[in-house]
């Protein structure tokens, strides 16, 4: 028998005027979905707990059997792994966001309102990485673009270790208990890094993070890429947004060896592909989304049929 793990990330939400006080999942003609729920199983769940409106990295580990509490490090470290980055114990990796910053540093759109092109962002990341020189304290970094306004960051100290400890620029997100958790109400406005502890490791992480965006800031600005973007009224990209901070990697139990079974993961985001490849999974980077839903979905159900034969479990 084959296990597939189908994990709908974000499908939750709430009803709306506009489709009749219904949430787009009621409203939508949705066959399939109708028939599982009919003739499976059905129940709720808090992935991680009561209350908390976690990020997908947390979501993803309790949703395979990891207390997240236990063994989450930071996003960071997950996605920057899933990025395909070397990471050790004692670096710095934090996910990121290209976002929109404006007078005042004022925080126009999270996410340069989801329009940055990955191709855009390679620019942008090769600028930052040849451009960008720290001053703050010894140490290297790699700005790595992902998916969209998607990116990772990586230091490397030349001294002691760096640590986690840090609190976020970007203020849609906090930290509780070691979990990234979306802070709703909050000002648009860029925050300063901060240290958590009175350490070496945490005051030089942050003094590193607070350079690498303020001066980051000073090359995209006058990029050509963001120069196009203002001339055709689009929104700028000239700032990274920093979050869930980690400075080691989490020591997740080998999932094939705790349950027997041989996993695969097929993964659209990295940081789900870097959570599988710790896990002890085989783990493949799907294509990013694109505009044609239904040749995502294929492209989906080929890849799924072409490993189906080699293993028994299969995260989605």
């Amino acid at each position: 028998m084959k296990l597939i793990y189908v994990a709908i990330d974000g499908m939750g939400d709430l009803p709306i005027a506009e489709l009749g006080n219904k949430t787009p999942l009621e409203a939508a003609r949705t066959p399939n979905l109708d028939f599982l729920a009919k003739n499976g199983k059905t129940g709720l769940m808090y992935t991680v707990r009561k209350g908390v409106a976690p990020e997908s990295d947390a979501a993803v580990i309790s949703l395979l059997g990891y207390d997240p509490f236990v063994y989450s490090t930071g996003r960071g470290v997950i996605e920057a792994v899933g990025a395909g980055l070397n990471v050790v114990d004692g670096d710095l990796a934090l996910r990121c966001n290209f976002a929109t910053l404006g007078q005042g540093r004022k925080i126009i759109d999270r996410r340069v309102a989801r329009s940055l092109t990955t191709e855009e962002a390679a620019e942008l990341s090769e600028a930052a990485n040849e451009n960008v020189k720290l001053e703050s304290c010894p140490a290297t970094f790699e700005f790595r673009n992902t998916l969209g306004h998607r990116a990772v960051l990586l230091f490397k100290s030349k001294g002691k270790c760096l640590s986690g400890k840090i609190t976020n620029s970007d203020p849609a997100y906090s930290i509780v208990n070691g979990i990234g958790v979306a802070t709703p109400n909050v000002e648009m406005v860029l925050k300063k890094c901060e240290p958590l502890d009175d350490t070496e490791e945490a005051r030089n992480a942050a003094a590193l993070v607070n350079e690498f965006i303020e001066k980051a800031h000073e090359v995209w600005e006058k990029h050509v890429v963001n120069k196009k973007r203002a001339a055709e009224g689009r929104l700028k990209a000239n700032v990274v947004l920093t979050r869930d901070a980690g400075h080691e990697l989490p020591k997740f139990f080998n999932i094939n060896k705790r349950y027997n079974v041989n996993f695969a993961a097929l993964a659209d985001m990295h940081a789900e592909r870097g959570i599988a490849q710790l896990a002890g999974m085989q783990a493949t980077l799907l294509p990013p989304p694109s505009s044609d839903l239904e040749r995502d979905c294929e492209v989906r159900v080929k890849k799924l049929l072409d490993v189906l034969p080699h293993h028994d479990c299969f995260y989605i």
